[in-house]
């Protein structure tokens, strides 16, 4: 009967000093991930995006209307500063393949009967949107009346070009969560291949955004996210024409990094 006992109380000293191990190793171990990563901010980031706006308005500074932008690019992020509220970082981004569209009206005239004019067959890129029409008009020369057909027929002009974004800031909050909004800026220029977005403009524009979104981390590495952003460009008056271009971008990356 002792040896049971002893039996008994060794296996229960035994099994409360397992228990006991058991804990101090997850607690070890949580307190070490902690430590290791209590953040959800990378160091160096780097992501993949692309970014598409269907059409153009007087959002702040622009003119032109009904202009689309579709981009895909890559960006580099620095961490400068880091709390338990902020994540500050130094943003880039370089678009290798920028496609900029902007609306064409092509314009027919033809005299139903003999009139001093000549036909006309010409497309221009509007400054508004265009809006495609047709039907019959008159016109008075030397007090003779002129019949004529017109039809106005909308396309689309695409200019590729490239884009660079050198000067960045981004802001994230809540940066131990593994959402975090974020609001994000740059500064840059953009180059075409015709000059964008009307003829007499440029083909060099300078840039400029700002956007705010949402970033989700798989990982502590890894993350994904999806943003809004104001865009302007414009050649600040180096060209004849200078409409400005007001663009709403919707973007969607993939960051990766430590």
């Amino acid at each position: 009967m002792r040896y049971q006992r002893g039996g008994s109380l060794r296996g229960s000293t035994h099994g409360l000093l397992v228990i006991a191990s058991i804990v101090v190793i997850v607690a070890t171990s949580s307190a070490q991930t902690r430590k290791d990563n209590p953040f959800f901010a990378r160091v160096n980031s780097f992501s993949l995006f692309s970014a598409y706006s269907n059409d153009s308005s007087h959002i702040l500074l622009g003119e032109a209307e009904d202009r689309k932008l579709l981009a895909f690019g890559a960006g580099y992020s620095r961490r400068l500063f880091l709390n338990q509220s902020v994540n500050f970082q130094f943003n880039a981004e370089l678009v290798p393949l920028i496609l900029e569209g902007d609306p064409t009206d092509h314009l027919t005239v033809t005299w139903s009967a003999p009139g001093p004019f000549p036909p006309i067959d010409v497309t221009v890129i509007p400054y508004t949107a265009c809006r495609a029409s047709s039907g019959t008009g008159t016109a008075t020369s030397n007090g003779v009346v002129y019949t004529f057909n017109y039809a106005d027929q909308c396309g689309r002009r695409w200019s590729k070009g490239e884009a660079m974004s050198p000067f960045g800031l981004r802001l994230n909050f809540f940066p131990r969560n593994r959402t975090q909004p974020f609001i994000v800026g740059h500064g840059g220029y953009m180059y075409t291949t015709q000059v964008v977005p009307v003829d007499g403009a440029g083909s060099f524009n300078f840039t400029f955004d700002a956007g705010i979104g949402v970033e989700l981390y798989r990982s502590p590495t890894r993350s994904v996210s999806l943003e809004y952003r104001y865009h302007h460009f414009s050649n600040n008056n180096t060209a004849a024409a200078n409409p400005g271009v007001d663009n709403g971008l919707l973007q969607a990356a993939y960051s990766f990094g430590r």
